[in-house]
């Protein structure tokens, strides 16, 4: 097909007749992000990577994690501070898949990202119900379903609003979230026993066994799932002030400072609980780990309080994903790239109000589905579609744009290119191949491949309609390419 080349265009987010705003600085970029990545994860995830990896050897998953994080963080800050509009993901696909397959990419990303950014809220309300029960241990199964939906239906009238309030609200929440976790790594410290801490089984850390790479690709996934988030100041790129000095800053601190978190959080824990107790899915520590330690180490009373931060830590998490995972169909809307009702704004607060609506349901499928099967079959199945139309694709856009684009301005170039690329694309791959052995009778290898080629199905139909490639021309549009603005 003949290509419509139009290099001198302006990117959609760059158009002032419905241009979002930026009012995020520096530190509510970083708090954003870290607000994001640790919500209620670490607290329900502790127990389930003791789980994968046998033992207090679980600290490894943490470390590996975090390894990923940054890597793939590189990457995002590469392409976040080159290209800073809305929609993170879709707009690096968008440029750099455009030459060879049209819109295809763009397209899929989109169709998976509407089942992937809200079905992971959805564990951080699980979560928020989970740690709910220590507080209230007579709720029944439906309560718990009433005050999950009920909680997200607060947390989207909370977004409903300008980005001004929700920034300063954020910063808020961040406070509330740091006080939480201090206050149980305070606890768990005061109270530690390094004779349980570093304690380990047999062969915990022999790799020539098939079992510690099962439990290592488990627990990466964990670690990973946990660390998701570092990249939301990428979705919000167009709403960011000075993003090509922010965005990468607000990647590369906030994963160092959560990484510092964790490790504190997990070494603690396991010097304050018997890690037997948490193999055990009945018992209290397995169940709400924090409140139990905070039970043994400083009373009831305190474990109350901490549990009472927890839970608003957990809206916090939700609270940033959602803000930032509603505007990832805006931009592809406006680019008739996706359903062209993403593209509304509000009126007066100029917010996309179609992305946060559906955004804000599927989010309560996601949450009801959960309640069903369970925390871990959510983040391994979730993480694995990720994997192959983010993670990937997006490694995969860094190289082909240095070459296809050479002169595309880059306030940030990946340090020591390629190699946290390569690093991040094996790590990706890890999880990937090892996911169904770490899932069995789950098949999150043959699901994630049936979604996407249900999103190749849906694209060949909507590229029928819109009469584009392969039904029509290709539209290059190297948006960023000659941008001469850098907010």
């Amino acid at each position: 097909m003949a290509d419509s080349r139009t290099s001198d265009a302006a990117p959609a987010t760059a158009r002032p007749d419905g241009a979002l705003r930026r009012r995020i600085g520096g530190f509510q970029a970083t708090t954003l992000n870290m607000s994001q990545m640790c919500g209620v994860g670490p607290f329900i995830t502790i127990p389930a990577m003791v789980v994968a990896f046998g033992g207090p050897q679980a600290i490894v998953g943490w470390i590996a994690g975090a390894v990923l994080a940054l890597a793939d963080g590189l990457v995002w800050a590469e392409l976040g501070s080159a290209m800073p509009g809305s929609g993170g993901t879709y707009i690096y696909l968008r440029e750099a898949f455009q030459y060879r397959t049209g819109r295809l990419m763009p397209f899929l990303f989109v169709w998976t990202a509407m089942l992937f950014i809200p079905l992971i809220m959805s564990t951080g309300v699980i979560g928020f119900v989970q740690y709910l029960t220590y507080l209230w241990p007579s709720m029944t199964g439906w309560q718990g379903d009433l005050v999950g939906l009920l909680l997200i239906a607060l947390i989207i009238g909370a977004l409903w609003r300008r980005i001004e309030s929700i920034g300063k609200l954020t910063v808020v929440l961040w406070v509330v979230m740091i006080v939480s976790v201090l206050a149980v790594i305070l606890a768990a410290y005061t109270h530690f026993h390094p004779s349980l801490a570093f304690t380990y089984p047999a062969h915990a850390f022999d790799i020539t066994r098939g079992g510690f790479w099962v439990g290592f690709a488990g627990g990466l996934t964990i670690g990973i799932y946990d660390y998701l988030g570092y990249n939301t100041t990428s979705y919000l790129a167009a709403e960011i002030r000075r993003p090509g000095k922010v965005i990468p800053r607000s990647i590369v601190v906030a994963i160092v400072g959560i990484m510092s978190i964790y490790l504190l959080m997990q070494v603690g824990v396991l010097g304050v609980i018997d890690w037997h107790e948490l193999l055990d899915p009945h018992s209290a520590a397995a169940r709400s780990v924090a409140s139990a330690l905070l039970e043994r180490t400083w009373g009831h009373a305190a474990a109350v309080v901490v549990t009472v931060l927890i839970l608003i830590t957990a809206c916090t998490s939700v609270f940033a994903g959602l803000l930032g995972g509603s505007r990832v169909p805006y931009d592809a809307a406006r680019d008739r790239v996706f359903f062209r009702a993403f593209a509304r704004v509000h009126p007066k607060h100029r917010f996309p109000t179609v992305g946060l609506a559906a955004m804000g349901v599927i989010t309560a499928a996601g949450f009801l589905l959960g309640r069903f099967t369970d925390l871990a079959t959510l983040i391994q199945l979730l993480t694995t579609v990720m994997v192959l139309v983010q993670a990937l694709a997006q490694i995969v856009a860094v190289v082909v744009l240095r070459r296809r684009q050479p002169d595309l301005p880059r306030p940030y170039r990946m340090w020591l290119y390629p190699l946290p690329a390569v690093v991040a694309a094996v790590g990706w791959i890890v999880i990937y191949v090892y996911s169904d052995a770490a899932s069995p009778g789950r098949h999150p290898i043959e699901l994630s491949l049936a979604w996407v080629a249900a999103g190749c199905v849906a694209f060949l139909i909507w590229a029928r309609v819109e009469r584009t490639w392969p039904f029509g021309p290709k539209q290059i549009r190297e948006a960023y390419r000659t941008e001469a603005v850098r907010a």
